[in-house]
Order: C-alpha cells, then sequence, then structure tokens
C-alpha cells in the first residue's frame, strides 16, 4: 500500500460504500404524467393518457372557435405533448376541421380517433371513407360505434361491426370498439368479445352518466358504472372515458380534479379526453391530471 495514499484509499471506500448502500434501497419507478403514452388493452393501440375531444355541446363549442383559432388550439395542445384526438360523425363539421388543423403533421407522431352513427340504410365502408377524406387522413387509428343505448346493441350493430372489421382489413382503420350510453348498454360491455375499446362516461357525482334511463337528466350510478370499467379493463379492453367535468357542469376546479382522481384511482380507466375551448383548459386538464396520478 505503499503507492496508495490514505486519500485515495477514502475515496475508494465511500465510493464503494454508496455503492453497496444503494442496492439496499428500491428504484424509484418514473413519474406517470397526462402526455405519456399508454396502451389500450388488447388493441395494442398505444395513445396518450389525455385526449383532445372535439364534441362540447356535440362540437359546437370546437366549431364557434373558427378554423384559425381551433387550428391554434390543436397545434398547442400537441406542442405540449396531447397527442390523442378524437371525433365523431355526429359532431358536424369537426372530422373536416381537425384535418386542416393537423395537416403537415406527421402522421405517426399522433392518434385519430373517430366515431361513426350506427344507421340503417348506410354502407359502412362508405361512410368510413367519407370520414377519412373529410380528416385528411388514409386511416383513423380507432374507431368506434357511436351513442350504443339499447341492451341489445351487439346484434343490433352486426352489421357495422362487420364493415369496421371490413375497414381494417383494409388498413383503413386499426382499432375499434363502441361508446356506450345507459347502463342496460353498459352491461353488455365487459363480456363482448368483439370490443377492443370502451368509451364509458365517468366521473365522481354521476352527472352526465348511465342510468337504467339513458336519456336521464338525473344522476347515473357511479359505483355500478365503475364496477363494469374495472371489468371491461380485467377482461383486456382498453376503456377511454369522457364527460369529466359533468357535461360542463363542473365550474369549479376542485369538482374538475376530483373527477380526474375519481377516474383514474377509483375507476382505473387508461385515458380521458375532455373538450378544449382555449390554451389554459388545455393546461389546467394537463395539471390535473397529473395531479391525479401523483
Amino acid at each position: 500500500m505503499a503507492n496508495y495514499s490514505r486519500r485515495n484509499f477514502l475515496k475508494t471506500g465511500l465510493a464503494a460504500a454508496a455503492l453497496a448502500g444503494a442496492g439496499s434501497f428500491p428504484l424509484r419507478a418514473a413519474r406517470e404524467t397526462a402526455t405519456d403514452w399508454v396502451t389500450l388493452g388488447k388493441s395494442g393501440i398505444k395513445v396518450t393518457r389525455l385526449a383532445f375531444g372535439t364534441g362540447t355541446a356535440s362540437g359546437r363549442v370546437q366549431r364557434e372557435l373558427g378554423q384559425e383559432q381551433f387550428t391554434r388550439l390543436v397545434r398547442y395542445a400537441y406542442d405540449n405533448g396531447v397527442r390523442f384526438f378524437e371525433t365523431a360523425e355526429a359532431y358536424g363539421d369537426m372530422h373536416r376541421m381537425l384535418g386542416t388543423a393537423l395537416k403537415g403533421i406527421p402522421r405517426d407522431s399522433y392518434r385519430l380517433m373517430s366515431k361513426v352513427t350506427t344507421r340503417e340504410g348506410v354502407n359502412p365502408m362508405e361512410k368510413i371513407d367519407e370520414l377519412r377524406k373529410l380528416a385528411n387522413t388514409e386511416y383513423f387509428d380507432i374507431m368506434l360505434l357511436h351513442w350504443q343505448h339499447a341492451a341489445t346493441w351487439p346484434t343490433d350493430s352486426a352489421r357495422w361491426q362487420d364493415g369496421i372489421l371490413e375497414a381494417q382489413e383494409k388498413h383503413a382503420v386499426i382499432g375499434h370498439g363502441a361508446s356506450v350510453h345507459g347502463l342496460p348498454a353498459l352491461r353488455q360491455v365487459p363480456a363482448n368479445k368483439w370490443l377492443q375499446v370502451a368509451m364509458i362516461r365517468m366521473n365522481h357525482k354521476g352527472k352526465a352518466m348511465d342510468a337504467e334511463d339513458y336519456m336521464t337528466s338525473g344522476l347515473g350510478n357511479v359505483s355500478e358504472v365503475t364496477t363494469h370499467v374495472k371489468e371491461a379493463r380485467q377482461s383486456g379492453m382498453g376503456v377511454i372515458s369522457m364527460k369529466l367535468a359533468g357535461e360542463g357542469t363542473f365550474t369549479n376546479r376542485e369538482d374538475r380534479q376530483a373527477a380526474m382522481r375519481y377516474a383514474f384511482r377509483n375507476a382505473g380507466v387508461d385515458c380521458v379526453t375532455v373538450g378544449y375551448k382555449s390554451p389554459a383548459e388545455i393546461d389546467e386538464a394537463i395539471e390535473n391530471l397529473n395531479l391525479a396520478l401523483a
């Protein structure tokens, strides 16, 4: 040890002790955030945990922004990490407006979901092609059957289910699912073998949530809805929740934060979609979800 100084010995010993000690503490998992990419169950599709919804008041709020302001809002969300955008045939002109807003952004850098109205006398493949052209996209990452509200929806919509599968074979759609309204419809979700993704209304107060009557103006059954969300997740389904702000009735931030906490901590959803009309609302939703995950 003649050529090895006491200082070097102490430095080496302390470093070794530090490394040994570090092994006795578990490594802390990376903190989850609103803009993380998560996989929606057996669909295998990755989306950001927070989505950009375009259906506030059936899209009226977003349409009234006008294209220029709406485009700025979409780009603001994208630049801040929200890379999942959703719309529906029933939202008026929103497919076209969203396609215009996303024009020029690399298609593989975001996910796009649409919801189709399951009308009689309409060719599903033709309708999906029409919506793709309006949205200026070669494909939808997810296509949902919109507003399924009867207990018999799994058989009533069989023609549309087959149409979406045909669109998947042609690579016009990647994954599929349904949005449901009312407990009779929701009860059919967990055991449904066709579904990959379910869109389910969720908040802590039951406002604009599922009840026996899908058209009720009263409160939904939060406990039963939560049970079916958990069952759906256990079956391998991805779950996206909506109505986090009680259809716009939660005017104080405490309720909006509580709804976000409930969706993730109690119900255990994968993803939430929120409609916005300003950058401040996007900032708040990101912060609220980050707090819910903390």
